[in-house]
């Protein structure tokens, strides 16, 4: 009975040993079994349940102690859990060109934010709402009506009104201070260009013989700058949503106020525009020609022949252009400045490439710009080594995914880092260094201020990338080369050299550039 029992035992053993094998090679066949699963990116231990976030409050500006722990990590991608969310930076052109080339479908969404659901009115725009119907539809209005070759085209005379305003401004300011504020007139530039494309107008009210702003464009611009500044910067309740309405960190009096700002400037005139287009039958009937942005959201109908977008996704989407107008072109041409002003060699061959194309007889026009490959090589220069913010705005990831070899979470905030892009040593060669000729590879070709291979960030790709290149490119260009050719430049009299320190806060300039400048073209030039 014994050895019975002992034989029945060992034939069972036996038999679970082969059905154990058996299961074994199926689930490993059917690739249903790993031994050991995919790794998230490397990051610093998290805390139970919050995460990171004590860390992220702690080390502020958050951007630059996610990119210290990076290199102290020595590695290109990280992983940093914030609560429930994996936030995933990365500073290698490669890896980036794998998110935002390669699988760009599954990163095309953008993350849920107070602040981005106060600035896009409830996520009713192109460049900050979610992976949607609603995000596909405003995104078809901007690539076919707004943000198009043949509006570009169309557009033109107000972009050269704006770039002659800013040269007499400019020079106004020579005769009345012998000094010029750089920065404040570089974002003036910028608020005075999308103002005039949006709503045909440089002011809200009467405005100034000058040139210059008057306290609504003031508030408005700085309305807009502190409403990039808060858009996607870590926020503690975007990651905890149960304490939106505490403001604990100060974002959401911020994000309040600039909105008010953009209701009170913005919604009389678009609400006006809107009654003359579609309450008042003459203007139809006149056959009225459309003037501006506004009026070409206003005019778009559906196949029913009715409006397409209400007024609240055209009050949204006007603002939402306006924000994307501003910070890129006046933030590089301001470090652009400040670092060529130092180095007067720098200056001086930029001038020179203008008289040669130019001359001095006129002032440059945007037909010149594909023949100012320096003064483009030293705008792509600005936008490597001084990016106007630590991060691009962060794609959402919509499924699983694995990349460079990690497993990255269906819901991972996916951040392109561009101060580790443009300043990435195993990328570039003296990486703080600011050296334009880096961008001139060839005298024959021509230099563009978009970079493909993400080497840094100018305008981001992809189904998430930036559809206004052409103007981005123009309205830089073009502030670079007026400020240049017009105007000679040179730190002030009591100053040996700018300080090109970066704020603590952010990446822009720790002061404000403010320079001595002397017109140096024909008088008639500056009155235009």
């Amino acid at each position: 009975m014994t050895s019975l029992a002992a034989l029945a035992y060992a034939l069972l053993l036996m038999a679970l040993v082969i059905l154990y094998n058996i299961i074994k090679q199926f689930w490993c066949k059917s690739g249903k079994g790993r031994s050991k699963p995919l790794s998230l990116p490397p990051g610093p231990a998290p805390w139970p349940v919050v995460g990171c976030a004590p860390d992220m409050l702690w080390n502020k500006p958050t951007g630059r102690w996610i990119l210290r722990l990076m290199e102290e990590m020595d590695t290109d991608i990280a992983c940093f859990r914030i609560g429930n969310t994996h936030v995933i930076p990365v500073t290698d052109p490669k890896i980036a060109q794998e998110f935002l080339k390669k699988h760009d479908a599954t990163f095309a969404s953008r993350p849920v934010s107070m602040a981005a659901q106060a600035f896009s009115g409830g996520y009713m725009t192109a460049v900050i709402s979610p992976f949607g119907e609603q995000w596909k539809k405003m995104r078809r209005v901007l690539t076919s009506e707004i943000i198009c070759p043949a509006r570009h085209k169309w557009l033109h005379d107000k972009r050269a009104e704006e770039a002659d305003n800013l040269v007499k401004h400019v020079f106004h300011q020579c005769k009345s201070l012998g000094q010029v504020n750089l920065r404040h007139t570089t974002r003036h530039y910028c608020g005075n260009m999308i103002r005039k494309l949006v709503f045909n107008k440089r002011y809200f009210g009467k405005g100034r013989e000058d040139g210059g702003p008057t306290i609504d464009e003031e508030q408005q611009v700085d309305a807009l700058f502190n409403a990039l500044n808060y858009l996607y910067a870590f926020c503690v309740s975007d990651y905890f949503p149960f304490l939106v309405g505490l403001d604990l960190d100060g974002h959401e009096k911020v994000v309040k106020d600039c909105t008010r700002t953009f209701r009170r400037l913005h919604e009389p005139i678009i609400n006006e525009r809107i009654k003359q287009w579609r309450d008042d039958s003459s203007s139809q009937s006149n056959g009225k020609e459309p003037q501006d942005l506004l009026d070409v959201l206003i005019m778009l109908k559906d196949s029913q022949g009715k409006p397409l977008l209400n007024p609240h996704e055209i009050k949204a989407q006007a603002t939402e252009i306006m924000m994307a107008a501003v910070d890129n072109p006046s933030n590089a041409v301001e470090w652009a400045m400040a670092e060529m002003i130092n180095r007067p060699e720098l200056l001086n061959k930029a001038k020179e490439e203008i008289n040669r194309v130019v001359g001095q007889e006129r002032l440059v026009q945007e037909s010149d710009i594909p023949h100012l490959n320096y003064i483009k090589a030293c705008a792509r220069e600005a936008f490597r080594l001084h990016p106007i913010a630590p991060f691009n705005v962060p794609h959402v990831a919509l499924s699983d995914a694995i990349m460079a070899g990690y497993r990255i979470p269906k819901g991972s905030h996916i951040l392109m880092s561009r101060m580790g892009l443009g300043r990435n040593p195993k990328v570039w060669d003296e990486p703080l260094k600011f050296e334009p000729e880096r961008h001139i590879t060839n005298d024959a070709e021509e230099v563009v201020l978009s970079e493909p291979d993400l080497r840094f960030i100018s305008f981001s790709m992809g189904r998430r990338g930036c559809i206004a290149a052409q103007l981005g490119t123009t309205m830089t260009v073009m502030l670079l080369a007026r400020l240049i050719q017009g105007f000679n430049w040179s730190p002030l009299a009591n100053v040996s050299s700018i300080n090109l320190n970066e704020s603590k806060n952010d990446l822009s300039l720790a002061e404000p550039l403010v320079a001595q400048a002397k017109p140096c073209l024909a008088n008639h030039l500056y009155r235009k």
